[in-house]
C-alpha cells in the first residue's frame, strides 16, 4: 500500500487517519476542489463520463498475454485499438478487477484501455525461473515500460492506486516522455527507503500492522499458505474500505490473482524492501538513487484522496502538492475507501478523462 513515511509527515502524534478522513463527508462520492490547472483550450470540451452503479460489470471481454522484459504479462484490454491509450494499474491486495467498471466507461469514450496484472499477480509470469523475484519499486515501473514497448505504445495516460499510484508516479518522474497525463490516488507515493527507517507516528504505525507482520516468520508462513493469505487479503479489504459492501463473488474474482506461484515472494519482498530489511538488486540502484531524491513530476496530474481510506493524509493534498509542478488538480472523494476505482468507477474514470484535458 502507500508510503507510510509520506503519510506520517502529515499526521501528528495521536491523530488517527480515520479521524482526519471523516471530515466534510457528503451523501455521495464527490470531488472537493483543490489547486486547479489552466482552463481548457477553446473548442475542446471535456467529455462527461456516464454514471454507473459500481459492480455493473464483473469481467473483461478481452484478456491477453505479451512477453515484455522479464515477464509474460497478462492484461485486460478494452476499446478501439487505435484510440488514445490509458494504462490502469492496480495495487495490493487487488488485481485488474479494480478497473472492471472503469475500463468500459473509458472504452466507450474511445480510449484504448490496458489493465495489466503486476508481477506476481494473476496470469503474469516470469519468463525464467532464474530471475530474482524482486519487487522493489523501480523494478515494477520498468515492467510497465517494457509492456508499453512490447505493445508499441509510445505515450499513455497512467492511472493508479496503491502500488499502481507508486508505479505511475515513478514513470512520470523518470520517464515523463512516456506519460501524457497522470491520475495518482493518494498523491505522491514514491518510496524513500532511508526515510522509512525512522519511526513514524503511532497512528501511522498502527495502520501498517501487516507490514510488520510480513517482516516476521509468522507473516511469511501466512503469505506462503494460499488459504491463509487469501483470508488475510480479505480482512485488509474490510479495514481499508469500511463503506464498501462487496460480496463474496467480487472478492473471489480478485482472489484468483493471489494464487500466482510468485505472489507470496513478490509481496514479501516489496514490504520488506521498503523498510530496509532486504537490499535491492544492483541493476536497479541508479533508479532508486534518483527516486530517493523525491523527483518532481511535471506531467499534467490529478491527485485523488479517498476520504475513508485510512492511508489518506490530512490537509487535502497539501503535504505532497509541491511534488507536482505541471498542470494540476486535487480532489478529495467523499465516502470512498482505498479501492477507489472499484468503489467509485465513474469518479475515477472522470478523473482520467479530465487529466487528459488539462
Amino acid at each position: 500500500m502507500i508510503n507510510r513515511r509520506t503519510f506520517s509527515k502529515a499526521v501528528g502524534l495521536g491523530t488517527g487517519a480515520a479521524a482526519v478522513s471523516l471530515s466534510g463527508l457528503q451523501a455521495n462520492a464527490s470531488a472537493a476542489t483543490g489547486a486547479t490547472a489552466s482552463p481548457q483550450p477553446s473548442g475542446t470540451p471535456t467529455p462527461t463520463v456516464p454514471t454507473i452503479t459500481p459492480g455493473t460489470h464483473t469481467s473483461f471481454r478481452t484478456l491477453k498475454q505479451v512477453k515484455a522484459g522479464v515477464l509474460d504479462i497478462g492484461y485486460a484490454e478494452a476499446g478501439p485499438s487505435h484510440g488514445p491509450v490509458v494504462i490502469c494499474l492496480h495495487g495490493w491486495p487487488y488485481d485488474i478487477h479494480s478497473y472492471v467498471d472503469v475500463a468500459p466507461l473509458l472504452a466507450d469514450l474511445g480510449y484504448r484501455v490496458i489493465v495489466p496484472y503486476l508481477r506476481g499477480h494473476g496470469s503474469t509470469r516470469f519468463l525464467s525461473r532464474h530471475t530474482p523475484r524482486n519487487a522493489e519499486q523501480s523494478a515494477i515501473a520498468l515492467d510497465i515500460i517494457a509492456l508499453m514497448d512490447a505493445l508499441k505504445i509510445e505515450k499513455a495516460v497512467l492511472a493508479g492506486f496503491d502500488w499502481g499510484s507508486r508505479t505511475a508516479d515513478i514513470i512520470a518522474a523518470l520517464w515523463p516522455e512516456r506519460v501524457k497525463s497522470l491520475v495518482s490516488t493518494t498523491g505522491y507515493v514514491i518510496t524513500n527507503v532511508k526515510a522509512q527507517l525512522a519511526p513514524a507516528a503511532p497512528a501511522v504505525e498502527h495502520n501498517w500492522w501487516y507490514q510488520w507482520y510480513f517482516a516476521t516468520d509468522r507473516g511469511k508462513q501466512a503469505m506462503e499458505n494460499e488459504d491463509q493469505r487469501i483470508a488475510l487479503c480479505r480482512y485488509v479489504w474490510t479495514l481499508v474500505s469500511p463503506s464498501w459492501n462487496f460480496d463474496e463473488a467480487t472478492f473471489q474474482r480478485t482472489a484468483q490473482a493471489f494464487k500466482n506461484p510468485d505472489y507470496a515472494a513478490i509481496v514479501l519482498y516489496n514490504y520488506r524492501w521498503r523498510i530496509g530489511l532486504i537490499k535491492g538488486e544492483h541493476r536497479y540502484d541508479r533508479y532508486e538513487e534518483q527516486l530517493a531524491a523525491q523527483p518532481s513530476i511535471h506531467v499534467p496530474t490529478i491527485t485523488l484522496d479517498p476520504a475513508l481510506d485510512p492511508f489518506t493524509p490530512p490537509g487535502d493534498g497539501a503535504n505532497y502538492r509541491n511534488h507536482f509542478t505541471g498542470p494540476y488538480e486535487h480532489r478529495t472523494i467523499a465516502n470512498i475507501g482505498h479501492n477507489l476505482p472499484q468503489e467509485a468507477p465513474t469518479t475515477f474514470a472522470q478523473a482520467v478523462v479530465d487529466s487528459d484535458h488539462l
